[in-house]
């Protein structure tokens, strides 16, 4: 077991700086979002070529926005910045649309778009991860180890989920691939002692930064949601302060139950922050809009693959361009007539 997860975390690519992995990101983002069947605005102009934007197109996005995983909170938000432009008149054709539309998506998304910033002043800066199990976690942890240690910094990890079969060796291959210690115990440990003991590991040889792993749980469990409480308040007792960074990743193909995973684990724990994975297998990206509307948390980064260079830093406008991409291929629209079966 332990070679086959040797063999599927390591990788020859080199470190790749911040801002060259980003711009390859949202590429490649972009490239895959295009082709995925319910993209937002493709078929739309075929639809309606030369005519003036009116309230059947406007129903006709409405429902592709609700499809989308976009949620009734934010869709009514952008609906109603649209129509008070078709009101002025603003929007004479489809681009002007697109362009609007851009722009209204990007006011729910820009306020919660802030990077992960690291205070110096916390040594070690703590970050415990937390999501639901199958979310992509640990491998999101190991991706942004790579990520904070091309930034010049000190790393370790804490290999606080002993209860899911080979996690441990799962992060310890992250660790010996990009050189970064990780402390672990046996299988079965008490999740809290071993990132207690890994904060302590930490503060005494003056890491820049502690990222723990925590086992997966569904929201609706609440006795390992008081775990988490546990581990949190483990932490206090070492630095009253942490951990400084709660992160909560979160699969993009869960769709409208990954809104009621941050709405829990919020309430829970306090998340400060989101990573979004998975955005590469669903066609349903619009979630993180339904999370920026209704609970404004901060979105750090986002997954799109396995590989090292398909994690990155999230930005808000990049996203929404990925988003809108166009595609040459149509899908079939509830407006429009449906092709009679040949004979």
């Amino acid at each position: 077991m332990f070679d086959f997860i040797r063999k599927k975390v390591a990788t020859k690519d080199p470190i790749v700086a911040p801002q060259t992995e980003g711009k390859s990101l949202f590429a490649t983002l972009t490239a895959r979002m295009s082709n995925k069947a319910s993209a937002l605005t493709r078929g739309l102009r075929e639809l309606w070529p030369g005519r003036a934007i009116d309230a059947e197109l406007l129903e006709e996005l409405e429902t592709r926005l609700l499809m989308a995983d976009v949620g009734i909170t934010a869709t009514e938000r952008i609906l109603e910045a649209l129509r008070q432009r078709v009101a002025r008149k603003e929007l004479a054709d489809f681009d002007a649309l697109l362009s609007a539309l851009h722009q209204a998506i990007l006011d729910v998304l820009t306020p919660v778009a802030k990077p992960l910033t690291i205070d110096p002043a916390q040594q070690p800066f703590t970050i415990l991860v937390v999501g639901v199990n199958g979310s992509g976690k640990t491998t999101s942890i190991g991706k942004l180890a790579r990520l904070l240690k091309s930034e010049g910094r000190s790393v370790m990890l804490a290999a606080g989920d002993t209860f899911r079969a080979a996690a441990v060796e799962q992060l310890t291959v992250w660790g010996e691939r990009n050189q970064i210690p990780v402390i672990s115990q046996a299988a079965g440990a008490d999740p809290a002692a071993v990132i207690f003991d890994a904060l302590g590991a930490a503060r005494a040889r003056h890491f820049d930064v502690l990222l723990a792993d925590t086992a997966g749980r569904l929201q609706n469990q609440s006795h390992l949601m008081e775990e988490l409480k546990k581990v949190k308040r483990v932490l206090a007792r070492v630095d009253p302060s942490a951990p400084h960074e709660v992160l909560l990743v979160l699969d993009a193909s869960q769709g409208q139950n990954a809104l009621s995973q941050a709405q829990a684990f919020h309430q829970a724990l306090g998340v400060t922050g989101i990573v979004l994975t998975k955005l590469d297998g669903t066609a349903k990206g619009g979630i993180i809009i339904a999370i920026a509307a209704e609970l404004g948390l901060p979105v750090r980064y986002i997954g799109i693959g396995e590989a090292i260079e398909d994690f990155g830093e999230f930005i808000a406008d990049d996203f929404v361009s990925s988003l809108l991409a166009p595609s040459e291929l149509a899908i079939e629209s509830p407006l429009q007539p449906k092709q009679a079966p040949l004979a």
